[in-house]
């Protein structure tokens, strides 16, 4: 039968709304169990890449099914809780078939009314809330008995409605007149022995004859099977379409009384009785799940105590949570409440000490207390069955466990197991989800309340028997599969042992790096810190220090354990400091892999390196615009580019909800006072506000914005709540939203530019706006009038540039408000608009944004240049320097209590301070630019600092040799030489010095290159300097006596240059340009020797072959070139990178080259006939978007060619015979220039992008 038309005009109308909102999956699932769509039918739609595409096939497909396909689309909606789009369906719910029925209502007749009670349908209870989408599916199998007998069975727990219901689905003109003219019948059962049970089919038999025309004058019957036989003969004979209701049946024995061919309803707790009756007839099964909604549990109550919905005291709320939506439990406690109004409190607090006892009974339910009516269920389970269940009571709520990890507990065969669960899920003692593959099994709420009030002293020994039979089963080591029964392990276990209070195992366990490095890898690092704040307190009993090394490692290397591929633990744990105990355990286990070859790194010089930041959280892929505290400051909220809102705890980053929020960038997130909400506003113009605990959109403002959402902020109390939101609108750019209503409250207009940032005075009297047009607006609250406005922009009058205000904040007396614009931050006084103090700081990047603490004095100000500055606004003094983001910092926002700073930032992390503990860090930063000698057992290195002074350290102790004065002009380059012991320095103004070493004395200033020096080099004997620059000229000077050749040549920059052999008698140079051009030049007598077009595009490196015979150019043309140093042929074009080629070097034995490029790929090319032996694996991109966390900068193969290192974002090691890499170091920063190796190739030297210097040293 065709669609009725009425219903395909509305899904026609709607469908946009649809389309935009459902998502497919979750609705499919519904519908297939109503037999509407098959499982081809659902792959299909599946298989549509997006969720969009989902949607619009499968609304497709509805409009070519019937109207049981409109109602089962219907009846998911509500079940799926879209109730705004199932009342858009409604109305036209097609009337035919199943489909009578609209609402409850609709066909309850008098005609009805009396075929009810005439066959004691129990009237409907005086508090009465429908739930429409299982009498609808009620009905729907009922509608299946129309033709043929059959059972339909409705099951579920204890108290879930399923009489209620029951009788409400038969309370319908249209399906008692088309299906059961013969009326309908209800039987109350309950556990009933034998003779109870005749007593029963007797007065029903005795009913059913008073109704005859011409009542029959049969003695009763004396048997049970004489019964029977009457019922039958009745509802064949007499009543032959007639509905047989049996409420509350427990035994299969009693349902084979009933067992006569005919139409029958029954209400269980055990869903398999069916299964003892005759195959013959039809069986339709319908689970009435446990859980109301709040807002019906709340209407419940709103009944029973005769109040409105929103005259419901707070406790309202709280109660229908304890009720774990319970309809039986939410009805007890109205009927107590309509007898004792006062009591609220009371009764919520008896629910919270699962007092089940206290709760009794005041309706008409069959057991004195909901205790009672669980335990009932429970009681008739055999014994050995009843020991099992209450092994149970160590579950935790909403955990949902695989049969084999009770496989393990009860120490059975899973399959034994299995029938033994699918008994209690038969009894509705469990709840099972076949959608996963293993089925998993999870108890419900009021349930596990229950077992746990019951085995409140047992409880320590049920854990305890839970970690004795894991130990016994996993005597090895920990599940490592990742299937559901591993996580589930390697998630409770530290639970378990806790509850058992096995402080001893907890110690062992979570002290272990093995057990921290499975963990992670299967759950992610923040369910890890959890475990480290949840069992704190248990743990520092045996060694609080301990506690905190690892928690420290695992939050300061969390986004790094989120990478996949997953890194080597141990190796990371190397660069804890040298005291702490995840290094011991990481040094042992590195010194014993080390042993069958493995390759680990320890970095020597760590303890000069301060780590400040506390937590590093990785929530997002893309920038991160927005990240704020919770006011309660335990979760944060976070958004960006990748459209979703997240929140996660604070201590830890363990993602409690995330949310696909916008259709484009979210661009800011703000939670409400009470924390209960969270607003977003995006590039997609619409703001949006969200249920935080729900995860549930509640209000859309989409009209009224027409360009981007900067900013918005709620009021900073919930007195008076209200939604700031500021826009690129031209005119129309700042609202004010009252959550209740669907327009804006209020415009304020005055600017006529794109409006930055919002936000309220500390006792909402005025609402501070922040625009392009240079100025900061302060409105009245009370009348959203323009109460004055400050000029940033005059502030910087020295500049034509224009001045775009990024954000204000206001100091937590409400009296200075402070303005971000340009690379400052200027407090103003409020009152009279006068600026008070400027913080200009020495760099040259911009403020994005800024914050003042409310607990204190100060000021955080975030840059574009990658830092974190704190401020003391009373002493105008810098305190602190964060540094770690590898980024733009977005946005900085303290702590409620002020202890904490959180930062986010275009490097796609959420970084967490402590307040207290950054300090202006005494650690000097290194420019990437250096030099390193290798001697013995010593290495010195030389580099710039951030104050542009030159310094010569000892790599291993980190102490400074030598410091020169703070250079005028920024050093580019720097080279040492031994013998004399000197080291040289080019300039950005093309100066280069030589200066002795350690006593700093200047032997040198050479003056002659026009533009900055970009690399320097001492020849073998120390006696030359040859330096290259931006100039395109190369200079070789002798530079004790100033004589110098000019090396003329090249048309752009020479960025470095090489000489072609160690051999002093060698003179020959060989240097590269971003013309594409190689050259060759005797360094002696200043002449040109050989020069080539070698490329197209800018060189960016060359290497010639330890044997002297090749040498190889790498471009931006993306080649690499053999070439012959003899005759200057090229040998070999090497195609195939997709990107720049940015690095290149000879393997020792000359037979094999690297080439490294900017999208991180290494390939390694035989010098032979210039084919390609292996591309270096490409595990995955990072978060980069590249196989190296950015270009690889630099190569060099061991001494025997058999491993090979690289720089990008990180360093790796490689096996050079298989490409695949051995080993990982990440580096604090990122973006690495070149490394330094040792002769024998132990030891590592570089500089990362924030200025830390690495010395790596293997360990054997």
């Amino acid at each position: 039968m065709a669609l009725e038309e009425g219903a395909r005009s509305c899904l026609l109308r709607f469908r946009h709304r649809l389309e935009q909102d459902i998502k497919p999956s979750y609705l499919m699932d519904h519908m297939i169990s109503d037999g509407v769509l098959t499982v081809d039918e659902e792959e299909r739609i599946s298989n549509k890449p997006t969720r969009k595409d989902q949607a619009v096939a499968l609304l497709e497909l509805l409009l070519r099914k019937d109207n049981r396909g409109y109602i089962s689309f219907y009846n998911a909606l509500v079940k799926e809780t879209y109730g705004d789009l199932a009342n858009l369906l409604h109305d036209d719910l097609p009337q035919t078939l199943p489909g009578a029925y609209k609402s409850s209502s609709d066909g309850c007749t008098s005609y009805v009314q009396t075929v009810l009670s005439e066959g004691g349908v129990p009237q409907r209870p005086v508090v009465f809330v429908s739930r429409p989408e299982f009498v609808n599916c009620v009905r729907e199998k009922l509608y299946r008995l129309q033709k043929e007998p059959g059972w339909v069975t409705v099951f579920g727990m204890a108290g879930s409605g399923k009489s209620v219901l029951a009788a409400e689905a038969v309370r319908h003109h249209g399906l008692i007149e088309e299906c059961f003219p013969g009326g309908i019948h209800w039987l109350s059962i309950g556990q009933l022995d034998k003779p109870d049970l005749m007593v029963k089919i007797q007065s029903l038999c005795f009913r059913l004859e008073q109704s005859l025309d011409s009542p029959s004058l049969h003695r009763p019957p004396n048997s049970l099977d004489e019964a029977k036989e009457r019922l039958r003969y009745l509802t064949l004979r007499r009543y032959p379409r007639s509905l047989l209701i049996l409420d509350d049946i427990w035994d299969s024995t009693v349902l084979k009384a009933f067992d006569i061919h005919c139409r029958i309803l029954l209400t269980t707790r055990n869903r398999s009785l069916t299964d003892s009756v005759s195959g013959m007839c039809a069986k339709y099964e319908v689970e009435v799940e446990s859980g109301l909604d709040e807002k019906k549990g709340l209407e419940i109550l709103a009944l029973y105590t005769n109040t409105k919905l929103h005259g419901l005291p707070e406790e309202a709320r709280s109660i229908v949570k304890e009720c774990k939506g319970s309809p039986l439990v939410v009805s007890l406690i109205g009927a107590l409440l309509k007898e004792k109004p006062n009591r609220w409190r009371y009764y919520l607090n008896q629910l919270q000490q699962k007092q089940f006892k206290r709760i009794r009974k005041s309706s008409s339910y069959d057991y004195d207390a909901l205790d009672q009516a669980m335990d009932a269920s429970i009681e008739v389970l055999p014994d050995e069955h009843r020991e099992l269940y209450k092994d149970l009571s160590v579950l935790e709520k909403d955990i949902k466990v695989p049969a084999k990890v009770l496989s393990v507990l009860w120490d059975l065969e899973p399959e034994h197991v299995e029938d033994i669960l699918e008994e209690f899920v038969n009894k509705s003692l469990l709840f099972v989800d076949s959608n996963n593959k293993p089925h998993l099994y999870y108890l419900h709420d009021l349930q596990l309340d229950f077992l746990v009030e019951q085995n409140r002293t047992q409880l320590e020994s049920l854990h305890n028997k839970v970690v004795h039979q894991y130990q016994q089963h996993y005597r090895d080591g920990p599940p490592t599969s990742g299937d559901e029964e591993c996580l589930y392990w390697i998630r409770f276990l530290t639970h378990h042992m806790a509850k058992a209070n096995l402080s001893q195992e907890l110690y062992s366990l979570m002290f272990s790096l093995d057990w921290v490095s499975i963990k992670a890898q299967i759950m992610g690092p923040a369910h890890l810190i959890n475990d480290y704040v949840e069992y704190g307190p248990i743990l520092d009993k045996e060694n609080s220090e301990v506690r905190s090394q690892f928690q420290e490692f695992l939050s300061l290397n969390g986004h790094q354990l989120e990478q996949r591929p997953f890194p080597d633990v141990v190796q990371l744990a190397l660069s804890q400091p040298h005291t702490s105990e995840v290094y011991r355990q990481a040094l042992l286990q590195a010194q014993d892999r080390a042993s069958t070859g493995k390759l680990y790194f320890d970095w020597l010089n760590k303890s000069s390196v301060e780590n400040l930041s506390r937590l590093v959280i990785h929530p997002h892929q893309g920038s991160i615009y927005s990240a704020c505290f919770s006011h309660d400051g335990a979760k944060i909220a976070s958004s960006g580019a990748c459209k979703t809102l997240k929140v996660f705890k604070s201590t830890s980053g363990e993602k409690l909800t995330e949310i696909q929020a916008h259709d484009d960038e979210v661009l800011c997130c703000a939670f409400s006072p009470d924390d209960r909400l969270l607003a977003t506003c995006s590039s997609d113009r619409k703001v949006k506000v969200w249920n935080v605990e729900r995860s549930m959109l509640l209000r859309v403002f989409e009209e009224e914005h027409e360009e981007q959402v900067n900013h918005c902020q709620f009021t900073n109390t919930t007195r008076r709540l209200l939604l700031a939101t500021c826009s690129n609108d031209k005119f129309l750019n700042v609202k004010l939203w009252n959550l209740n209503k669907p327009t804006s409250q209020n415009t304020m207009f005055g600017h006529f530019e794109p409006v930055n940032h919002c936000c309220f005075s500390p006792d909402d009297t005025y609402l501070s706006t922040s625009s392009n047009d240079g100025t900061v607006k302060l409105f009245q609250m009370s009348s959203a009038n323009e109460w004055k406005t400050i000029n940033v922009r005059n502030m910087f009058a020295e500049s034509d540039e224009e001045v775009l205000v990024k954000c204000s904040t206001w100091t937590a007396d409400g009296k200075h408000i402070i303005c971000a614009a340009r690379n400052a931050a200027l407090v103003f006084d409020v009152e009279t608009s006068d600026m008070l103090l400027e913080i200009r700081t020495n760099r040259l990047s911009t403020v994005q944004y800024c914050h003042a603490c409310s607990t204190s004095n100060l000021l955080a100000i975030a840059f574009s240049n990658y830092a974190v500055e704190l401020w003391d606004l009373e002493a105008n003094k810098k305190m602190a320097d964060c540094s770690g983001h590898l980024s733009w910092v977005q946005r900085v926002q303290f702590s409620p209590d002020g202890s904490q700073l959180l930062s986010c930032s275009d490097d796609q992390t959420v970084r967490l301070w402590e307040t207290n503990k950054v300090h202006t860090s005494s650690a000097v930063c290194l420019k990437r630019d250096s030099d390193v000698l290798f001697y013995d057992e010593e290495i010195i290195v030389s580099a710039a600092d951030n104050c542009n002074r030159l310094q010569v350290r000892d790599g291993r102790t980190g102490s400074v040799l030598f410091q020169s004065e703070e250079k005028s002009s920024r050093i580019r380059c720097t080279c040492m030489c031994r013998q004399p012991s000197a080291v040289a320095l080019g300039q950005e103004d093309g100066t280069v010095q030589v200066l002795e070493v350690p006593s700093g004395k200047l032997l040198a200033t050479l003056l002659g290159h026009t533009k900055t020096v970009l690399h320097c080099r001492f020849s073998h004997n120390g006696q030359t300097l040859i330096t290259s620059s931006e100039d395109t000229t190369i200079r070789v000077w002798r530079w004790q006596s100033g004589e110098c050749k000019v090396l003329q040549g090249h048309k752009e920059q020479v960025r470095s240059f090489s000489l072609l052999s160690t051999l002093p008698v060698d003179t020959r140079l060989l240097s590269w340009s971003f013309d594409g051009t190689v050259k060759m030049w005797d360094i002696e007598s200043g002449e040109k020797l050989q020069d080539i077009q070698a490329h197209r595009g800018a060189i960016l490196s060359c290497h010639v072959s330890p044997d002297g015979c090749l040498f190889a150019t790498t471009s931006a043309d993306k080649t690499a070139k053999l070439w012959q140093c003899e005759s200057w042929q090229c040998v070999h074009t090497l195609s195939g990178h997709q990107d720049c080629v940015r690095s290149c070097r000879f393997s020792w034995d000359s037979r094999c080259l690297a080439t490294g490029d900017d999208n991180g790929e290494i390939r390694l090319w035989s010098v032979k006939d210039g084919s390609l032996l292996r591309i270096c694996s490409r595990d995955g991109k990072d978060g980069m978007d590249s196989l190296h966390g950015g270009w690889v900068t630099d190569l060099h193969f061991s001494p025997d060619n058999s491993l090979l290192v690289s720089t990008g974002g990180y360093i790796k090691w490689w096996d050079v015979e298989k490409g695949e890499a051995l080993q990982t170091f990440f580096p604090t920063g990122t973006a690495l220039k070149r490394i330094h190796v040792s002769a024998d190739f132990s030891t590592f030297v570089t500089i990362d992008s924030i200025g830390i210097l690495y010395i790596l040293e293997r360990v054997v």
